[in-house]
């Protein structure tokens, strides 16, 4: 865990993202073959580019819209195709609304795209299905990623011990507060214990003449409902499932602390009201000061940025303080298809999307996290100060996902976790009863 005292200020890089991009794509070429170096020997393969082709279709949630289409086609794939100029690529963009239904509709079709992202969580499903292609037989091993990635974050990418996916760029959420509002009202410092966050978030929240809430002093709102509970539960100390997945272990005394705490906050404290905000808020509390604190996604930086410059200054983060500070952690995995035709190529053009240059790239262009632990230093995650601090911290990292039925399971979240916010039912009936019904769906 890294703790900050002090932090230089925001310097305002946002016109010259672009070309910070482009210089870093300088160097993809001879930094995309570093996956694969020390994984296996050479063979004839790695040391004749010519070895490797195939016409290779991609399907991606990335790279959308025209920026990202223009970087992907215009920037990075011509450099794959120079190393390996016998190596066509297809792409089909779609975006993570649709990416399960386009990957079930190709599995049932077996028309299964030879290269094809996914989201942290995903693998195991797929890999299970027998969908996915073993990169350990081509080489890729656990061992060879955690050189450059930690092993929280490997571990996705991972099914039976084998590396079935590699990670893209990451996603964080954890908790950030503006510090404008927390001086104001006399804190110097983020919340170092759940007691201190809730007498902080008490001070904080502002109410008018007539009782309707214009400031909350922590918000759980903007963030999905899902996301924001295991937030919590992580920070906890609890967990999603057993070690061995085979059952679910959110029920858990500390999973049921983590919900009613979020209840309490609700209710109790009254520093937000249902209704307040939703994730699909225009504007992020934290951007125009109707939240002082919040659980948030690192993008709310890049929305800042975009929003109102002003407040990148004041942003900070920090982890929600529990038995076990943590961070929650989605991303980005690429994987290959285990019919594919041309296999290596799909291979190398998994590592080479996940190489510096490239991935790099990637992160910049979407305001994401990079999986890579040397990119931490790159001008990019120095000058974002949330996706440098999601970096800092990826040794505490904690996902979703664990069992091949985790897709299936995963909607029945929010409903339980909002079931609880309404009252409707107590955090710990909210959470009994959603764990029967996991274990029902894990044991057909």
């Amino acid at each position: 865990m890294t703790i900050r005292t002090m932090r230089p200020r925001h310097r305002r890089t946002t016109g010259i993202r672009r070309a910070r991009i482009a210089t870093g794509l300088l160097t993809a070429s001879a930094l995309a073959l570093a996956l694969g170096a020390c994984s296996s020997p050479a063979t004839e393969e790695e040391t004749d580019p010519n070895a490797i082709s195939g016409d290779l279709t991609m399907l991606t949630p990335i790279f959308e819209g025209t920026a990202g289409q223009k970087l992907l086609e215009e920037e990075l794939l011509p450099q794959f195709t120079e190393m390996y100029p016998d190596v066509t690529v297809s792409v089909d963009y779609t975006n993570y609304a649709r990416l399960n239904e386009k990957l079930t509709t190709g599995v049932v079709s077996g028309l299964v795209p030879d290269v094809m992202m996914m989201g942290v969580g995903w693998i195991e499903a797929f890999a299970d299905r027998g969908v996915l292609a073993n990169l350990t037989d081509g080489g890729l091993t656990a061992e060879s990623l955690e050189q450059t990635m930690t092993p929280q974050i490997v571990e996705a990418g991972l099914w039976n011990g084998d590396v079935y996916g590699v990670p893209i760029m990451l996603d964080a959420r954890f908790g950030v507060a503006r510090m404008d509002l927390l001086r104001e009202a006399g804190y110097d410092h983020t919340p170092r214990t759940w007691d201190e966050l809730v007498e902080m978030a008490n001070a904080l929240t502002e109410r008018d003449a007539k009782g309707k809430l214009t400031r909350t002093g922590f918000d759980m709102l903007t963030i999905e409902p899902r996301q924001m509970f295991e937030t919590a539960l992580f920070s906890n100390g609890g967990d999603l499932f057993s070690a061995d997945n085979d059952s679910p272990a959110f029920d858990s005394p500390a999973g049921v602390e983590a919900l009613q705490r979020i209840v309490d906050l609700f209710h109790e404290d009254k520093v937000e009201d249902t209704g307040f905000s939703a994730p699909n808020a225009t504007v992020n509390p934290l951007i125009n000061g109707r939240a002082a604190m919040a659980i948030a996604h690192n993008n709310v930086w890049t929305q800042a940025e975009a929003a109102d410059p002003e407040v990148l200054d004041d942003l900070e983060p920090f982890l929600i303080p529990g038995d076990s500070p943590s961070m929650f952690v989605g991303g980005t995995m690429a994987a290959v298809s285990a019919t594919s035709a041309h296999e290596r190529a799909a291979q190398k053009l998994v590592e080479f999307l996940a190489s510096p240059g490239p991935a790099l790239a990637a992160n910049q262009q979407r305001g994401n996290v990079p999986a890579l632990t040397e990119l931490l230093e790159s001008e990019y995650v120095q000058d974002d100060r949330l996706v440098q601090f999601a970096m800092e911290n990826l040794s505490v990292a904690k996902r979703e996902g664990g069992p091949p039925k985790w897709l299936g399971l995963r909607g029945d979240v929010a409903p339980a976790i909002e079931n609880a916010i309404l009252r409707k039912k107590t955090a710990k009936a909210a959470l009994t009863d959603l764990a029967a019904t996991f274990q029902k769906k894990l044991d057909r």
